[in-house]
């Protein structure tokens, strides 16, 4: 089995990801104008580009707004002066809520209260944003709505769930402090490494989470103890206004990206001195393409996108990690 090289990604096995002859947009063909060959992980939602001495990024897009992007080199050196961690599956253990909201949606879109998810499902229903989520379950299931129709049930659900959580009521125990991860988090701060979280989840979702969960850890205010908070912003609605992030989430790079250079104020020549924990697919690629060394945490859906091979490693805890940093 012969090794292929990806420049700005490294050395990987043949087998690592799936050979294409063109990107999925018809941009870019394997073997044209110095296009030495188009790869993908399993999951198919980021295309690599590999030339002679760089690499391009097409990551693509449910809602029709795909990008190009250069690949970085990526690489750890000491100290680490900054630590990027996702939040949902990697600081606290929540899928399974989020799916279910995204599960309630699809059911009230169909009138059908019986209505699950399939297991094949699951890679496409976390991980990347809301609209992303409800599109896929939208053109699978109920072909005959919309995506705004779709946004509007699903932020009922969301609305009525997240008041009582910060209430101190309702499925407040769904969101569960990872194992480990408070001893993680203080003994960075420790350490004196600035930390930040970072979320595709809109900020709606995810503040509810992190107020339930550093309850639970008796942390206190989030706000006071991380040095960055990034969420993927504000939804759009009828006569409110939003912010950007549901056409720019993970596995784009822009919210680590803010969050390293903005958040914990490193510019992009320390980068090497970030390190990034993600255990999505998309998280993973969206870390390597701000251009920081990511460590996987198992359990999420990292193997079975196929983002497995852009990992320093995959860790199965907090103290695994904790010996890298």
């Amino acid at each position: 089995m012969r090794d292929v090289h990806i420049p700005g990604l490294g050395s990987f096995r043949e087998t690592d990801f799936i050979q294409l002859d063109q990107t999925s947009d018809g941009r870019f063909h394997a073997g044209d104008h110095g296009v030495r060959l188009v790869v993908t992980p399993a999951d198919r939602r980021v295309e690599f580009v590999a030339f002679a001495d760089h690499s391009l990024a097409h990551v693509r897009s449910l809602l029709g707004y795909g990008a190009y992007y250069p690949v970085h080199p990526v690489a750890r050196r000491p100290p680490v002066k900054g630590v990027l961690m996702d939040l949902d599956g990697t600081t606290i253990h929540s899928e399974a809520f989020w799916v279910l909201m995204i599960e309630k949606t699809t059911a009230s879109l169909l009138g059908d209260p019986s209505f699950t998810l399939e297991d094949a499902d699951r890679p496409y229903v976390s991980g990347f944003s809301v609209s992303e989520h409800l599109e896929y379950c939208r053109a699978k299931y109920c072909p005959d709505t919309s995506v705004e129709e779709a946004r509007r049930t699903y932020f009922q659900h969301v609305h009525a769930e997240m008041a009582d959580v910060l209430a101190g009521r309702g499925h407040g125990d769904a969101f569960v402090p990872a194992p480990g991860v408070k001893a993680f988090l203080l003994e960075l701060k420790r350490r004196g490494i600035r930390i930040a979280v970072v979320t595709s989840g809109l900020y709606e979702k995810a503040w509810p989470e992190l107020v339930a969960a550093f309850r639970t850890m008796d942390l206190g205010d989030p706000r006071a103890f991380y040095d960055a908070i990034i969420t993927a912003g504000f939804p759009l609605r009828d006569g409110e206004p939003g912010t950007i992030g549901e056409l720019a989430p993970k596995p784009h790079p822009w919210l680590y990206s803010e969050a390293c250079r903005l958040g914990l104020g490193i510019p992009f020549d320390q980068r090497h001195h970030v390190v990034g924990i993600e255990d999505s697919g998309a998280g993973v690629c969206a870390l390597r393409l701000a251009g920081f060394s990511t460590i996987g945490m198992a359990g999420g859906t990292i193997v079975e996108s196929g983002t497995h091979p852009l990992c320093e490693r995959v860790c199965a805890s907090f103290d695994e990690v904790l010996a890298l940093v």
